[in-house]
């Protein structure tokens, strides 16, 4: 059989977002589902119940590499490309105040993100929404209706998700970025928390695939 090199990457990341990802295949690895190998989760695989494992690590001339290899016979595993990144899109519009806006729509046709406010120029809204893609699939989740702040879910990116009640006491969640700035909004109340975390987890599924078009 003809040897094939179906995905390969390579970049530099801090060590929260090496750690993100990471996270991100240990957790569909030990549900058994789809795991992502590139970042826009076009190409994932799906390991047998027991596979070979390789770790190493190599000093040579100043730098230290670490290699983990899993190994697996191709019948009893599979792997899929040009799969559907996402279930959701990111629609840029104007808005009647005449400032540009996005929103991401699901398939179902719920909105379950927003820009929460308006930008002077499309290319604004459009650099707003791909710190959205970039940050959110790796964003740590912090209940901020607790005391103590504490952290729900850890992750690795630029942003932080806030989960917080607001003043008619409904959950919510809003997206802050390192800077302070908060790039992306639940836009909506919900009845429980439950309900927000489920509503920003699909956020950080679908965002980082999610295509960009015209909205009305």
């Amino acid at each position: 059989m003809t040897d094939e090199t179906v995905h390969e990457s390579q970049e530099t990341r801090s060590r929260r977002g090496i750690a993100s990802y990471f996270r991100r295949l240990a957790n569909r690895l030990s549900r058994g589902e789809p795991a992502p190998a590139d970042e826009e989760q076009t190409v994932t695989v799906t390991p047998p119940a027991e596979s070979e494992l390789e770790v190493e690590v190599e000093r040579e001339d100043g730098t230290v590499t670490l290699e983990i290899d899993m190994e697996w016979d191709e019948n009893e595993g599979t792997v899929e490309t040009d799969v559907a990144a996402s279930k959701a899109t990111f629609e840029v519009y104007e808005d009647s105040a005449k400032q540009y806006r996005w929103r991401l729509r699901h398939d179902n046709g719920n909105i379950i993100a927003d820009s929460g406010e308006g930008y002077a120029s499309k290319q604004k809204a459009e650099q707003g929404l791909e710190s959205v893609k970039t940050n959110a699939p790796g964003a740590y989740v912090v209940d901020k209706s607790k005391d103590d702040d504490g952290v729900v879910e850890e992750g690795g990116s630029k942003a932080t998700f806030e989960l917080f009640k607001d003043s008619e006491g409904k959950a919510r969640w809003r997206l802050r970025h390192d800077n302070g700035e908060i790039i992306a909004d639940c836009g909506q109340g919900y009845a429980s928390k439950q309900k927000a975390k489920q509503g920003l987890q699909s956020v950080k599924t679908n965002a980082r695939g999610a295509p960009v078009e015209e909205g009305e």
